[in-house]
């Protein structure tokens, strides 16, 4: 299990789904997007989960967009992790989704199976996740395992064990409580970490109501944390997070208060085998 004993956060700032209608003060431009970044990384994220949104703020995998909001993250919050998505939206093809490994991040989501997303299905074939893993290796650019259900656990597994992703040190996202999914349930989150393999480290986001419950077990359970509008707008019952680093700052103080540390940037760098 992870021997990493300071607390990672992964701030995911934007999403595909969340609009400015649902919530006034979602970052969508590059501009905005990177200096919600830097709020974060003040705040105590190690690591950006980012989407990117055209100029109309619908979603986009357009990689002249992913590369001018990778450049000025960079410049705003040197040392930041930015790990951009090759999921995308739903309706987005595999052609569309690699677009954003163009931007050379750090990190990329590789999601290992498909699932129901609300009313949508959220397709990931064998060939195609075969296919990301190797544009990841080609770039150098490090997947995490991104998954919604029990067996994309059990498939990324199946991917290490026939050589398909090879790395020192493999990590793990459960995304917990989508509509049609894996719900986000201890009974759940204890499962899938128990799958994983031996040094490998895991990571949980609860969407919507589910983020700050699903924070504090993975805090006191040895896991890291996945915060951000991209899974949830709400502050407390009813008020909206003017921010997303106040929802950092939220899994801040629980960790605090359990006496975890938090972990900077370099730390995670090593410890994941990103050049520093």
């Amino acid at each position: 299990m992870d021997d990493f004993k300071k607390l990672i956060i992964t701030a995911a700032i934007c999403g595909a789904e969340v609009t400015r209608d649902i919530n006034p003060y979602l970052p969508v431009t590059p501009e905005e997007l990177s200096d919600e970044a830097k709020k974060c990384h003040d705040a105590g994220a190690t690591i950006v989960h980012l989407h990117v949104r055209d100029r109309e703020g619908k979603p986009t995998q357009d990689a002249e967009i992913f590369k001018k909001t990778v450049r000025l993250i960079r410049e705003k919050a040197p040392g930041m992790i930015v790990q951009v998505s090759t999921g995308g939206a739903t309706w987005m093809s595999a052609e569309e989704r690699l677009q954003s490994l163009e931007s050379e991040p750090d990190m990329a989501t590789l999601s290992t199976g498909t699932t129901n997303f609300g009313r949508d299905v959220f397709m990931n074939k064998y060939g195609m996740i075969e296919r990301f893993s190797a544009e990841m290796h080609e770039r150098g650019i490090i997947p995490e395992f991104e998954c919604f259900e029990v067996g994309h656990v059990n498939f990324a597994n199946y991917l290490i064990k026939k050589g398909l992703v090879n790395l020192k040190h493999y990590h793990y996202d459960f995304v917990l409580g989508v509509p049609g999914a894996a719900p986000a349930t201890v009974e759940t989150l204890s499962l899938m970490k128990n799958m994983i393999p031996g040094g490998a480290s895991w990571c949980a986001a609860g969407v919507g109501r589910h983020e700050l419950n699903m924070a504090a077990v993975a805090i006191a359970t040895g896991g890291h944390v996945r915060v951000g509008m991209e899974d949830n707008i709400y502050i407390e019952k009813g008020v909206l997070a003017k921010s997303n680093a106040e929802l950092v700052e939220r899994v801040v103080n629980i960790s605090k208060n359990l006496n975890r540390e938090i972990a900077v940037a370099d730390e995670v760098r090593r410890y994941f085998g990103i050049s520093v």
